[in-house]
Parts: structure tokens; sequence; C-alpha cells
């Protein structure tokens, strides 16, 4: 049984694809893993070189990039690049994972591989720079570009919503952003699809996108987290619709960032199912585990389809 490398600790996709595979992830993170410390890679592949790779570990602090670009460089372009070049001195398989921010969101309709790039801050940019460093260094890697992950743990837009309500009776959330919200625990199945066609040789490298199924804004992505979390008694506040102009950031995000996954389908029959449906089984795990939600109406499953 081969194993599969894991970089990315305690992120979110690194865990999900630990938790979908126990007995074949070995996941690694700081200290034993660190882009800011090369030879922490070069050890990697000292013993038996893993036969395949996954880079879940990146920068992702988008607005702090702004004011930190070497660092956030080095985690997202240089590092790859270097991971990718011992991938290929040691025949190794590489899946890296990028993001929609490779974008500037002005199309006006879901990107496909082949649109033009234009990252409209330091993060997008480095991200395609490590885009473009592990294609150089290992041709045949496959790039996962994905978008608005979370996952019933960690620091996400979900959590960071049902933690809101517990302190606050109003939210304001952007609504003239648009992309697809994308499970941790969809994104790790869709990645350990494209790992098996790799490891039989039956992949063609390159990028691909890979987000859950459908659409909609932060704002939409907020109330819908209410609508599922509230029957099973989560407080639910106003959440008010603002512009983006409303929200100042340092990093300048894109207004439309919708990724078509239509290659990914087609190439490995990887398809994430529709984001509301994968939303409504989180929401119900987290409630079912979190003292915040007390009621009855938190351990009633027939309240999530």
């Amino acid at each position: 049984m081969t194993t599969l490398l894991v970089t990315g600790g305690s992120g979110q996709l690194a865990t999900a694809l630990a938790k979908a595979a126990p007995h074949r992830v070995r996941v690694v993170g700081r200290p034993e893993f660190d882009f800011d410390d090369t030879a922490t890679l070069d050890a990697l592949f000292n013993g038996e070189a893993p036969a395949l790779v996954v880079n879940a570990a990146a920068w992702t602090a988008v607005d702090l990039a702004e004011s930190q670009p070497e660092a956030a460089a080095r985690a997202n372009a240089s590092g790859p690049g270097h991971l990718a070049a011992l991938c290929a001195r040691h025949n190794t398989r590489l899946i890296h994972v990028s993001t929609d921010y490779v974008f500037d969101g002005e199309k006006g309709a879901p990107y496909v591989e082949t649109d033009q790039v234009n990252p409209t801050g330091v993060y997008g940019a480095t991200k395609l720079a490590g885009e473009q460093a592990v294609l150089a260094a290992l041709p045949g890697a496959v790039i996962l570009r994905t978008a608005w992950v979370y996952a019933e743990t960690g620091k996400n837009f979900l959590r960071t919503m049902l933690n809101a309500a517990t302190r606050m009776d109003r939210l304001r959330v952007v609504a003239d952003q648009r992309g697809t919200p994308t499970n941790a625990d969809d994104l790790a199945a869709a990645v350990l699809t494209v790992a098996e066609a790799m490891l039989r040789g039956d992949a063609e490298g390159g990028i691909y996108h890979a987000t859950g199924s459908g659409e909609t804004t932060w704002h939409g992505f907020a109330t819908a987290i209410f609508e599922a979390a509230g029957p099973r008694g989560w407080k639910v506040p106003a959440v008010d619709a603002i512009a983006t102009a409303d929200w100042p950031t340092p990093a300048r995000r894109p207004a439309d960032s919708r990724l078509d996954c239509g290659k990914l389908a087609g190439s490995f029959g990887a398809r994430l199912p529709p984001w509301q449906t994968s939303l409504r089984r989180a929401v119900a795990a987290i409630c079912n585990n979190t003292p915040a939600c007390n009621t009855p109406a938190c351990n009633t499953p027939a309240m999530v389809s």
C-alpha cells in the first residue's frame, strides 16, 4: 500500500486527507517540514523517497502577505519550486494545491484552466509564481486550484461566522464577491482520486480546477450557514449584505473567482458535490460537537439532508 506524504501540518486539507486515508497518509508540518528551511525538505527524501507528495502547505494569510511579501514568496513560490525539484530528482509524483486568486475576477464567467491569469495581490501573485516554479521543475505535476476552503475544524469562514454569532446580534458580510465554497473533505476525496490515477500512470500533468459545485457570494455563504445552524439551536444573527468597498482590506480580492471544474471531471471522473449539501453536513458535525449548540435540536440528524 503506497504511502502518500502530505505537507501542511494541521491545515484543513492535510487534516481531511489524514481522516480520509489514515493508513496511507503521512502528514508533515513544522518544524519537520518548513519552507523557510529547505534542509527540512531535503531530509524527507534522504531515506526512502515517497511515491507521491501532496503539497497542501502554503502562506494563506491574504492580507498579511501584502506587508510580508518575502515570507509569502518563500512559502508559496520558491519553497514549492524546491519541493518539485526534489520530486523530479527522486521520481516522486506531486500534487500541488493552488488558488482562484491567480485570477483578477473580471471575466464575468467561471474561469477555465487556460484563461489569462492576473492576480490582484501578493498572495495570488506568489501562488501563481509557485504554479510556474512547480511545473518548470516537474512538468508532470498536477496543480489543483481550489477556493473558499472550509472544514469542521481550523480557521475558516464557516467557523468564523458561527463564532461571531455567539458574540454579536448583527453581522456585515460582503455580497459582491462571487465564488464557490469548498469542503475540505470533498477536496480531499478529489485529491485521492487524482493521486490514484497518478500512481497508475494514468494522469496527465498540468492545471486543474477543483471546487464545490455551484456558486454563491460570501453573504450567500453566511446566510446558508445560519439556515443550517439555526434549526440545530445555534444563535442566528441578522446578516447584512455590504459591498466590498464597505469592508476595506489591505489586499484586493477578485470580484468573481468562480472556477469551471469540467476538466477535472473529464480527466479523473472527480466532481465535488454541491456546496450547499456539504455545508449542511459540516454544520451538523460542528453542532453535534460544540457546547455553544446546546438545545435538543442540535442533535437531530434528520434536520440535515
